[in-house]
């Protein structure tokens, strides 16, 4: 009679190594007590996601606030899924927002003691796993096809019971062992199933962070944990690699905890401490169609790309900031109380978890970016706008590079106060902004038609008015109060109203107040109702530019 052994040779006779190897190979982490390991483990198989992102962020805070490990482990086992190239642009994509590995994958190469961390360059440490367990009778062949299968499914929905390969169903495992390897030696194919003792009809206590203890049906399934091209299932892999890297906390989406009972069954087959895992809320959108609750939706929702955002140009810091307001509910009141502190002062916990799935909130986000661009110094805010737009916007970054000086004064306007003046939600807004500055684009925008002056006031008022400006401008001995005062003393002698009650009061005797005559010279100068505070605007243009635009404005009245 067969013996486990022997078939476990049979399947793997080049697989010298054992466990024992294993755990020399690879030892313990001495690290200090309460720190966490972590890991983002995706599959090369597409773009980041947010939701993604928000599993690294939080993976990546938990292990720097505890002094702990964050690794990136790329999981490539479906390589018939793969896209190739997109597991370096998820490296790149994350070190955009901040997040980089202590070891790992890096994309073009692997750092660390516990290497490699390629799952597909680690098929020879998975056999010597699996080839344990068919050892001591945990796992076994399965010579079904998928013919097989279909045929196992159809006769469960007859019975009206759950579906799957366990117990009665489970073909193969009632086979012998010299039955099994007969078959091998046969030729024919074969995967390589995780013998189940559970049964569904019974409980396992399992323990979430956020949610707390959870009881859960057993896993009773004879999952796949080794496929015919020789790679593991995720199921197997995730905990092979999670032992023999040190993971503590596995982070991770809700929609994995059905799968909790496996993954639990799966460590105490092999004798090892299962990591903690906490299961995230799902990132939810209102559906504009249905008007109900659903998963941001990398088809319909553009904001479930990461790329969405570094296209526009949101800065890193607001995106992180506003997935902190969805990840803990403490988290909105502290920025408010902390808006220019380092996110590493603010403490990442479980117990401030949401149970239920969180509505992505854009006008949020735009607020928090907003904030986020209006506390930047004028270098921190131009280094990130130039990085930005040399990769997205080549006449923003020309713009800059023309003369940096000037460009962060005109970042600068109103920014260096209690209260910064908020322009900006993201890099993409900038260069619409900036453009009236320059002479060049200035004129551009005076080509472009007519200027929105106000239609109750007539051509030769403004004209007058415009004349009159550039006559009696003197910045060199003018600050902003002496400014504002003669503007409003240049708008009486044009029929303008000096106070706003009086104008209201008696409107047919006035052309209008003097916020109307200050109007008309920002819409000359800028082509534009609004800009930011005009004196600012006017000491950066000059004198010289002013009356230039002024006297080009006069010719298309």
């Amino acid at each position: 009679m067969a013996t486990n052994k022997e078939l476990a040779e049979l399947i793997f006779p080049d697989v010298k190594e054992t466990v024992k190897d294993l755990d020399k190979r690879f030892p313990p982490r001495t690290l200090p007590e309460g720190a966490e390991v972590t890991r983002f483990a995706p599959s090369p198989t597409g773009f980041l996601h947010t939701g993604s992102l928000f599993t690294a962020m939080i993976a990546h805070k938990f292990a720097n606030q505890s002094n702990g490990i964050y690794f990136f482990r790329l999981e490539d086992t479906d390589q018939k899924r793969e896209i190739q190239g997109t597991g370096l642009d998820l490296v790149k994509q994350l070190k955009n927002f901040g997040i980089v590995s202590d070891e790992g994958y890096f994309g073009d190469h692997e750092e660390g003691a516990y290497a490699p961390y390629t799952q597909s360059k680690r098929a020879e440490i998975y056999k010597i796993v699996i080839k344990d367990l068919i050892k001591r009778g945990r796992a076994y062949p399965c010579f079904c096809t998928k013919d097989d299968l279909d045929d196992l499914r159809a006769v469960q929905e007859a019975n009206k019971v759950i579906p799957g390969y366990y117990g009665e169903y489970a073909r193969c495992r009632h086979l012998s062992l010299d039955e099994m390897i007969a078959n091998i030696k046969a030729g024919k194919p074969y995967v390589i199933r995780f013998k189940s003792k559970g049964n569904h009809l019974e409980h396992v206590r399992v323990h979430d962070e956020i949610r707390g203890d959870m009881d859960l049906s057993q896993n009773d399934q004879d999952i796949v944990i080794y496929k015919s091209d020789g790679l593991p299932t995720y199921h197997f892999a995730h905990l092979v690699d999670d032992h023999y890297m040190g993971t503590t906390l596995v982070t991770r989406g809700e929609e994995w905890i059905s799968s909790l009972p496996i993954h639990i069954e799966l460590f105490e087959a092999m004798g090892w401490k299962a990591p903690k895992y906490a299961h995230l809320p799902v990132i939810m959108v209102n559906d504009k169609e249905t008007h109900n609750k659903r998963k941001l939706s990398k088809r319909k929702d553009p904001e479930a790309a990461v790329s969405f955002f570094l296209e526009q140009g949101y800065p890193k810091e607001g995106v992180i900031k506003y997935l902190m307001t969805i990840a803990n509910s403490n988290f909105e009141a502290w920025l408010l109380e902390n808006p220019k502190a380092d996110l590493k002062e603010f403490k990442l916990s479980f117990e401030k978890f949401s149970l239920d799935g969180a509505l992505f909130d854009m006008p949020k986000l735009c607020n928090i970016s907003k904030e986020v661009l209006a506390n930047y110094d004028k270098t921190t805010f131009t280094d990130q706008c130039l990085a930005w737009a040399e990769e997205y916007s080549e006449e923003l970054a020309s713009l800059i590079k023309r003369d940096r000086p000037y460009f962060e004064s005109i970042i600068n306007i109103e920014r260096d106060q209690e209260k910064p003046r908020k322009d900006y939600e993201k890099f993409s807004d900038v260069l619409e902004k900036v453009r009236l500055f320059y002479a060049d684009e200035f004129d551009k925008l005076l080509a472009k038609g007519e200027l929105p002056f106000n239609d109750n006031i007539q051509k030769e008022v403004i004209a007058s008015v415009l004349e009159d400006f550039v006559s009696t401008l003197d910045l060199k001995n003018q600050d902003e109060n002496t400014w504002f005062a003669e503007m409003k003393v240049l708008g009486t002698r044009h029929g303008f109203a000096d106070d706003r009650k009086v104008y209201k009061k008696d409107p047919t005797s006035y052309v209008g107040w003097y916020a109307d005559c200050i109007s008309i010279v920002r819409v000359a100068l800028c082509c534009s109702t609004q800009s930011p505070k005009l004196f600012d605007v006017l000491t950066l243009l000059g004198e010289e530019e002013i009356k230039r635009r002024v006297a080009e404005v006069l010719k298309t009245l």
